[in-house]
Parts: structure tokens; C-alpha cells; sequence
């Protein structure tokens, strides 16, 4: 399913603790209610990819929101502010979950919104995805895209901007999981996503794990070596019907 228009525009809402910050909006023009995502970025930031994958996920049906998790840094170009924000450790998760959380009310108050919305994250914002369902009950559907130190191994990369790591929540989660993971990716390894997926099959939590031969990180992303075309297709392919499925 996929819609030959479209609107996309830079627009502001209240992140966590009321601070005000820009987001980028896209959504299909099509008649009636669609259903809302929040994708979260990746670590370099919010660039032109993550611009280019809100605009497709609304291509194909989804109103979708990136809210930029580093407009508390100033402006800059998006090299700029992700250097910036790697060297003082990254974001705290709170402060994720609190912007995620008020993206997903931003998108429920739109009237074009369905009132479903579900959550994508890439690299750190994967790991941001899990996070942020497990500290939540906000999201109808998640989908985990490569996110690294879901399973944390060295207990020295916690602290107080990450205190725990989110596979220690996994117990909290309540909605569908995706997850979509290359297996020449260095984090997470092959072996910290069979961990995930052992702790989510215990819990007896409702997931899906893909894993891609041939692929390492980063592979959806057409701007990089990384990127694998062929697995890049099948991914989206997924995830679109998954996000149909679970959200309308």
C-alpha cells in the first residue's frame, strides 16, 4: 500500500520536562485516518537519512514523526551536533523516553492520526525503541532496528544517563516487537541478539527476529557502504506490513 502523495515539514513540540524542540513531520495525503509512528534516529543524528525514512514510512501509509533528540545542544549541522553529543556520552535515556513519549501525544492529538501509534528506532535509537516500550505504555508496535547495548556486557557502560540496561525491562513491555538485525554487525553481535531473543522468548513477549547473512550495520541506509540493497528491501518490506498489521 502506498499513497502517491504526501506532506512533510519541520514542526515543534514539547520534548521532556516541557522543553520545546523541532521534529520533522511527514504524512500521507490521502483521505481518512492513518496510522502514527515515531521514529527515532540514529546516532549520527537527525540527518537526511532519517528525513528520507520518515518520508517513506509515510509514503507508505504512516503518519510519521522524527523528533530531533538534540535540539537541547543549539543548532548546528547534524555532523556537529552528533560529534558533540558522542563526546559527552550521548543522551540521557530519560530525557529519550520523555521526548519519544511526547512525540507519540503530539501524534495522537493530530486529527489525520488513527489514535495507534507505534515506534522505530536505528543503531542507538533501536535500542532507544526497546527502551522506551519498556518504560512506557504509549506505543501499539516496535520495531528494533540493529539497536546495540540492548544486552549490556560490560557493566562499566552504565551510568547515570544509562543506568540499566534495557533488557533488564524486557519483563515491562507490552505491544509487538520487530526486530531486524544484520549478522556481521559488531553491536549488537549475532550473539547479543540470540540473548534478546532468549530473554523475550522466556518472558513470553509477542517478537519476531530477522537476521540478514550478508549484512552488518547500518544497512537500510542507502548513503553508506553499509548498505545492502537486497536485505534493505526485504526489511522495509517487513516492517510496513508489520506496522499494518498491528496499527491499522
Amino acid at each position: 500500500m502506498s499513497y502517491p502523495g504526501l506532506i512533510a515539514e519541520t514542526v515543534s513540540f514539547q520534548g521532556h520536562n516541557g522543553d520545546k524542540g523541532e521534529a520533522y513531520y511527514a504524512r500521507p495525503t490521502a483521505p481518512g485516518k492513518a496510522p502514527g509512528v515515531v521514529l527515532i534516529h540514529h546516532l549520527p543524528g537527525w540527518d537526511e537519512w532519517i528525513c528520507e525514512a520518515t518520508r517513506k514510512l509515510a509514503h507508505h501509509g504512516f503518519s510519521t514523526i522524527a523528533p530531533h533528540l538534540y535540539f537541547r545542544e543549539g543548532p548546528g549541522s547534524p555532523d556537529d551536533l552528533g560529534a558533540r553529543v558522542r563526546a559527552a556520552g550521548g543522551v540521557a535515556d530519560e530525557q529519550v523516553v520523555g521526548d519519544s513519549k511526547a512525540a507519540a501525544a503530539w501524534l495522537r492529538a493530530r486529527p489525520e492520526v488513527n489514535g495507534k501509534v507505534g515506534v522505530i528506532g536505528f543503531c542507538s535509537g533501536g535500542r532507544h525503541a526497546f527502551l522506551v516500550c519498556c518504560r512506557t505504555t504509549e506505543f501499539d508496535a516496535m520495531v528494533d532496528c540493529w539497536g546495540g547495548n540492548v544486552v549490556v556486557d560490560d557493566p562499566k557502560a552504565l551510568n547515570a544517563k544509562r543506568p540499566v540496561a534495557p533488557i533488564d525491562l524486557a519483563d515491562k513491555i507490552n505491544c509487538p516487537i520487530l526486530g531486524l538485525f544484520g549478522n556481521d554487525d559488531a553491536n549488537p553481535t549475532a550473539d547479543q541478539v540470540n540473548r534478546t531473543e532468549a530473554v523475550l522468548k522466556k518472558l513470553g513477549k509477542d517478537y519476531t527476529f530477522h537476521r540478514y547473512d550478508g549484512a552488518g550495520h547500518a544497512f537500510f541506509n542507502a548513503a553508506r557502504i553499509s548498505y545492502r540493497p537486497e536485505q534493505a528491501a526485504d526489511g522495509w518490506a517487513k516492517v510496513f506490513a508489520f506496522f499494518h498489521k498491528h496499527l491499522g
